[in-house]
């Protein structure tokens, strides 16, 4: 099926409308029935679209192919998500500016070298335990702008800069190009938080007194050299056998780190069935959309690098910022005459067009921040501290009390000092 059959078909696109807005929704006036039945339609929605896909425009690789995405892309999550709950730290530091300030540095570094999945799942916990006498939906908020989305930027250890490296572009390219603007979104968070955090602070400050154990601990350090094992098979091993592979090394891990690890983290399944149902409808009912979006990439005609920039943003924070980065950089290409599919012609581009690459690279992997659906360790962070009875921001109070007045203006900010031009 030619994409151009999505406009004769519109009302394709639906379903998928439907779902953001049963999940912005729902949860805020049904949020006991929505806890009930949300799987139920997230799959009802995946199985109108795929249905309506193979039996009335006979379009069954398309079905197929996102399925299978999303087959490698729970694989993935899961994987990481055993591991790093194989892993338990315990910071004996009582919450404090500071050190929720350094957690949240470290984090974004750890993230780099780690993933932002395997990073969020593995902090996400201390995050919470520190912070238990004063957690407020703020934490939640910085926490994914910082580990979960920032941290993916200077290397493509994970989605959807891992997508650029193996079209072409070199691993170091994003260390090289992009650690101004890394820099730049992290301190504009870091000076917001901190005030934020003092006032926050000094209103429990009574309540913050140490308890348990005074030192730092680390057990299951050996699931470390899985996590770095997971990662090396997500780069270098192709689909199929990488997915095996992913499962083998969660499910050694799993009945090898002692079950008292697990305890301590409060480890539970929810959080990645809850990912997994919310992902299944989103994967099911985004290929109408990504294939008008792909019909209508030409009409956006972005020229400078800043309309690159806030084009690859939007889409971003809206659909899975996979296929928004990957949507922008062969719209890139093709405007210069490059090839996506050769690497020699990828990598010749990031040499020739270094800012426009890092406008793409780095609006698809900060934007995702904007809304719980634009990048996977979001809705794995809330669902954690969900699971944890931490008080988490709404769809719709995520993005008006926090994404839009902190993080908006300081992607605002990146844009303005990189890519003004």
């Amino acid at each position: 099926m030619s994409v151009a059959t999505i406009e004769s078909h519109p009302a394709l696109l639906a379903p998928f409308g439907i779902l953001l807005a049963s999940i912005a929704i729902f949860p805020l006036i049904l949020k006991h029935h929505w806890e009930r039945h949300y799987a139920k339609l997230c799959a009802s929605l995946a199985v109108i679209t795929c249905g309506y896909y193979i039996l009335r425009l006979h379009a069954s690789d398309r079905v197929i192919h996102a399925m299978a995405e999303f087959g490698s892309f729970i694989v993935v999550i899961g994987a990481l998500f055993v591991v790093a709950g194989g892993i338990h730290l315990h910071i004996p530091r009582p919450s404090s500016p500071l050190t929720n300030a350094l957690l949240l540095f470290g984090g974004s570094v750890l993230a780099t070298l780690i993933g932002t999945i395997a990073a969020s799942t593995l902090l996400i916990r201390p995050w919470l335990h520190i912070n238990r006498s004063r957690f407020q939906p703020m934490h939640l908020a910085f926490f994914i702008f910082t580990v979960s989305n920032l941290g993916g930027l200077l290397l493509p250890t994970g989605p959807p800069l891992i997508l650029g490296y193996l079209k072409g572009i070199p691993f170091l390219w994003t260390a090289l190009h992009c650690w101004q603007q890394w820099l730049t979104a992290m301190s504009g968070l870091l000076l917001i938080f901190i005030p934020l955090d003092i006032i926050s602070w000094r209103r429990t400050a009574h309540d913050s007194a140490l308890s348990g154990e005074s030192r730092f601990l680390c057990h299951g350090k050996w699931n470390f050299i899985v996590l770095f094992a997971l990662l090396l098979v997500i780069v270098f091993i192709p689909n199929g056998f990488r997915e095996l592979v992913l499962i083998a090394l969660a499910a050694i891990s799993y009945y090898l780190t002692p079950r008292r690890i697990f305890e301590a983290n409060g480890f539970r399944w929810e959080p990645l069935l809850e990912v997994g149902w919310i992902f299944l409808g989103i994967f099911g009912t985004m290929i109408p959309v990504l294939d008008y979006v792909e019909l209508h990439a030409g009409n956006f005609h972005p020229v400078t690098d800043a309309e690159f920039y806030w084009s690859t943003g939007v889409l971003s924070s809206v659909l899975d910022n996979a296929p928004s980065y990957l949507t922008f950089l062969a719209l890139a290409l093709s405007l210069d005459h490059f090839d996506i599919n050769s690497a020699r012609e990828v990598a010749l581009f990031a040499v020739t067009h270094p800012q426009r690459l890092a406008a793409i690279s780095v609006a698809a992997t900060l934007f995702g921040g904007l809304t719980y659906i634009g990048n996977s360790p979001n809705l794995l962070v809330r669902a954690i501290a969900q699971s944890r009875d931490s008080p988490c921001p709404g769809f719709l109070s995520y993005i008006v009390k926090y994404a839009f007045p902190i993080l908006l203006p300081v992607l605002g900010l990146t844009a303005l000092v990189s890519f003004r031009h």
